[in-house]
């Protein structure tokens, strides 16, 4: 009851048939009401009650009036003419009934034109309105005289469950937004099914011969189309095409197929089954507002969303796509004014928003973006548009944290690249290497798995170790370091002021060269005149070649010198962790 009207006809035929069983001892000996007694007139006088309320509740949903519709939804009750309407109805009816009958001509949408109005009485659709209503009028007579005998109940039933249900769809009642529609018809095809049944349980009972071979045909027939009618109900483009091959002249499925069309990147055929839906349909705002979007190129565009904004002056889409023309045409003032139409019809539209802002001027766009952020909270692109904004005014830190905010919702949708990028950016050029790494580090952990967490914490862990070598290499740079290899006889000299020092302390220094460096050089000779001690362990090689005033590095070391490839970044295994 309160996804559809049908579900209210429940109660009522309950009632109807709780006043059919009880007929008979009604008429017989009638009962006074009583409220606490268990008769007919208590029990229906609590189901009125009950299904006034639901009603009630049902309007109240609807915030206390009904839904509105327009004239392509439901042609007929638009009409001027009271006859008119009344006929069409009545032979949509009968049509409804023919579908459960022979369910041959079916559509998931009998909009805009599919059943054309009945506008004469001349018309040979009334042949098959009065046919139906005969039928009526028989399974009526039918039940009447049945009250007091009760000797066709199943009858009876399928007759309440083929009329009462589809009382709220009949628009006899209430307008309803269809003329036509399939799935009004599951609660009236039980009905059409016991009435059915019971048909060919009286025939057997008066011995048809060829009663059997006839019901298997008809089972065989419906199991046919029902497998048909499911192949059409595999995929949109195959149920679309099935239906526009029964419906051509129905303007709304030319405008479905066009919108399948233009989803699957076929324009100019698109472009085709727009213009027969506005053939058929010259005032479809909808399809001239696609439309519009397809012809950009031509300059048509602009006619079109006109157009669409002339048959339906509050059509939101028509109003943002001529807002967007505007704006690329530099028609600003008049693109402004559209935008604010268009969220003055939807305030939550996001889209209007987002092209507000680029026709809005830098010192003015904070509003748009706080609004954005409002409607979307969820969106991370708007928190990405926020802090490029204030990127360009120069607020780095604020920038940073809605960077920052860009990225936390992202993650839910498996994380975004370029709110990422733009913190990193805004950091490394801060200089603040440290957060950067520390941004990069949680960004990969939380979007790549346990294991490539690992893998990263380890590069962390080196790319640290590295910059702590690095720094202290640096250190060591101001200190003065020994570069040449080779022992120079100036280096081995000792002066006389410093002999005749060494005599005073009781403790000689003597001046030792490691034997682990293993240093074959030639050098040299040695000042005969200046005495020093030299360990037993260096035993100078002298090479006259050498002699002159101009150092040169030693042959036997520049024989034996190999060319090193530039040193690599080193780790040390013991302080990164492998997975």
């Amino acid at each position: 009851m309160l996804a559809k009207e049908t579900g209210l006809t429940a109660l009522l035929f309950n009632l109807v048939f709780d006043i059919y069983r009880s007929w008979s001892s009604v008429t017989r000996s009638p009962s006074k009401f009583r409220w606490r007694h268990d008769g007919l007139w208590s029990r229906l006088s609590k189901g009125l009650i009950v299904l006034i309320m639901l009603a009630i509740a049902r309007l109240a949903l609807l915030q206390g009036s009904l839904p509105a519709f327009s004239t392509q939804d439901n042609p007929p009750a638009f009409h001027p003419s009271f006859i008119v309407r009344l006929m069409t109805f009545c032979y949509l009816a009968a049509f409804n009934w023919w579908l459960l009958l022979c369910p041959w001509t079916l559509s998931h949408d009998w909009q805009m034109g599919s059943i054309p109005l009945i506008t004469s009485g001349w018309d040979p659709r009334n042949l098959i309105t009065g046919a139906a209503l005969v039928a009526l009028m028989a399974l009526s007579y039918r039940f009447l005289m049945d009250l007091e005998l009760q000797r066709h109940t199943p009858l009876v039933v399928g007759l309440m469950l083929l009329v009462i249900p589809y009382l709220p769809a009949s628009n006899l009642l209430v307008t309803v937004g269809f003329v036509v529609a399939e799935r009004v018809l599951y609660i009236p095809s039980v009905g059409s099914v016991l009435l059915t049944v019971y048909g060919v349980q009286i025939l057997c009972h008066r011995g048809g011969r060829w009663l059997a071979l006839g019901l298997a045909i008809l089972v065989a027939a419906g199991a046919a189309r029902t497998f048909d009618r499911n192949r059409d109900w595999r995929t949109r483009e195959t149920l679309l095409r099935a239906d526009l091959a029964v419906l051509p002249h129905n303007a709304k499925l030319h405008y479905n197929f066009a919108n399948f069309l233009k989803d699957i990147e076929q324009q100019e055929n698109a472009i085709k089954h727009y213009k027969e839906a506005l053939k058929l349909w010259p005032s479809y705002a909808s399809a001239h507002n696609n439309l519009g979007t397809l012809v950009l190129a031509s300059g048509r565009a602009e006619h079109h969303f006109l157009q669409a904004l002339k048959y339906n002056k509050d059509h939101v889409n028509a109003h943002y796509n001529l807002a967007k023309l505007y704006r690329k045409k530099n028609r600003v003032s008049e693109s402004l004014k559209m935008l604010e139409r268009c969220i003055t019809l939807e305030p939550r539209f996001v889209l209007a928003y987002i092209e507000l802002l680029h026709i809005t001027p830098e010192n003015e766009k904070r509003p748009t973006l706080e609004r954005l952020i409002e409607l979307e909270p969820m969106n991370w692109e708007h928190y990405y548009l926020y802090g490029n904004w204030l990127k360009g005014r120069g607020l780095w830190p604020l920038s940073l944290s809605y960077y920052k905010r860009s990225i936390r919702v992202s993650l839910l949708s498996r994380g975004a690249l370029p709110p990422l990028r733009a913190a990193c950016l805004l950091l490394r050029s801060a200089g603040q290497r440290v957060r950067l790494l520390q941004l990069t580090t949680s960004w990969h952990t939380l979007v790549g798995g346990e294991g490539a967490a690992s893998r990263r914490r380890a590069a962390a862990a080196a790319w640290r170790l590295r910059s702590e070598l690095e720094g202290r290499a640096a250190r060591y740079a101001r200190t003065p370091v020994m570069t040449s290899t080779c022992l120079h006889h100036s280096q081995l000299e000792v002066s006389p002021e410093t002999i005749k020092q060494n005599s005073l302390v009781k403790h000689t220094r003597t001046i030792t060269v490691s034997s682990d460096l293993n240093i074959n050089t030639s050098c040299q000779k040695l000042d005969n005149k200046k005495s020093v001690s030299i360990s037993a362990q260096y035993k100078p090689i002298h090479n006259k070649s050498e002699a002159g005033p101009k150092q040169k590095s030693c042959p036997l070391h520049k024989k034996n010198k190999i060319k090193e490839p530039d040193p690599l970044p080193f780790v040390s295994d013991h302080l990164i962790k492998t997975s």
